[in-house]
């Protein structure tokens, strides 16, 4: 592609490189300059314009845009997503359905290392989605790109954007209650939870109120309705063979992990009980602000099987905010704070 100043006099069938005002309005940047475009130029005493000329081996951005997204989402009803029509250079990836962003990371590197000019930017893997939600860009930085390129980069691109759907569509849920417990303490607990799951277009199909007792959240366990259950306790799960994690045993479950790098969130246990998963939320599960435990729930609501090696590698941007409200912050406050 050629770029640069020309005369306008042989501009005609270029692509205007910046906009410029003429008699009754401007030309925009990016419009494809006609007769009537270069004799407004010339009668506005306009004598050199900046144009782009793309060559016979370049394709249009739009038409790029629209290729590129092509490759990405091969079948959007299969993929769950939709396509915005190629508006300078631009194409929209959004979720059509509430899930988790399926990405493949090595395939979006490879494809933005390319050529700089075609590039994709999208949320991180696994990011909850709700209908509508803009999940990737691809923009097309210039007029035009080499064929050569394009066709490399969708070779990269080969269906690496899709969404995974909620296929768990219900979670019954544990509190429990120490001596003493303030009974707010639930009330918000079981808000929060709630609040999550209806992000997610899931429902709470039940809730037990049980005393800090290993054989009451056993009971509790066993009669409890839900494709997931969930377990907050009171006070704070501290070890594999705590409360939580011994009713779950139980119950004849298995409790796979207790401990996540993510914080908050760190006191997360994650076991199985009667064919489903079971997760001990975290304290901060009472606060509706991120936390380690909305990656699991997110991820095991929509069938994904999350495992020890997967937890273990959310410690890279598991840093995450600090709610306000937390007894313990992360730094301790000076005297003088």
């Amino acid at each position: 592609m050629d770029f640069g100043p020309v005369p306008v006099a042989t501009a005609e069938g270029a692509i205007l490189a910046h906009s410029v005002a003429v008699a009754g309005g401007r030309l925009r940047k990016g419009q494809r300059l006609g007769p009537a475009e270069v004799a407004a130029l010339a009668a506005a005493g306009v004598a050199e314009v900046w144009v782009a000329r793309p060559g016979p081996a370049d394709v249009d951005e739009d038409a790029a845009a629209t290729r590129l997204a092509a490759a990405l989402v091969p079948d959007v009803a299969a993929a769950r997503v939709t396509l915005t029509p190629a508006f300078t250079g631009r194409v929209n990836v959004n979720a059509a359905v509430a899930g988790v962003a399926a990405v493949d990371a090595d395939a979006v590197h490879a494809l933005n290392r390319i050529d700089p000019a075609i590039t994709l930017a999208t949320l991180p893997p696994f990011a909850r989605v709700v209908p509508g939600q803009l999940m990737a860009t691809v923009k097309i930085i210039t007029y035009a790109v080499r064929a050569r390129a394009l066709d490399a980069a969708c070779a990269q691109a080969d269906g690496a954007l899709r969404v995974l759907p909620v296929v768990r569509r219900t979670a019954g849920l544990i509190l429990t209650a120490v001596q003493g417990q303030d009974p707010k303490l639930n009330a918000r607990g079981r808000r929060a939870v709630e609040g999550r799951l209806l992000a997610l277009g899931m429902s709470l199909a039940g809730v037990a109120e049980v005393p800090h007792d290993t054989g009451a959240v056993a009971a509790a366990l066993a009669a409890l309705p839900g494709d997931i259950a969930l377990i907050l306790t009171g006070s704070a799960t501290s070890d594999l063979r705590d409360t939580a994690p011994a009713a779950v045993r139980a119950q004849g479950g298995t409790v796979q992990r207790f401990g996540m790098p993510v914080d908050p969130g760190n006191l997360l246990f994650l076991g199985r009980q009667g064919g489903r998963p079971v997760i001990g939320l975290p304290g901060c599960a009472r606060s509706p602000a991120l936390n380690g435990a909305d990656w699991v729930l997110e991820r095991i609501a929509c069938g994904v099987e999350v495992d020890d090696a997967m937890i273990a590698g959310m410690g890279v941007g598991g840093l995450l905010k600090e709610p306000p409200s937390r007894p313990w912050p992360r730094e301790r406050r000076r005297a003088d704070d």
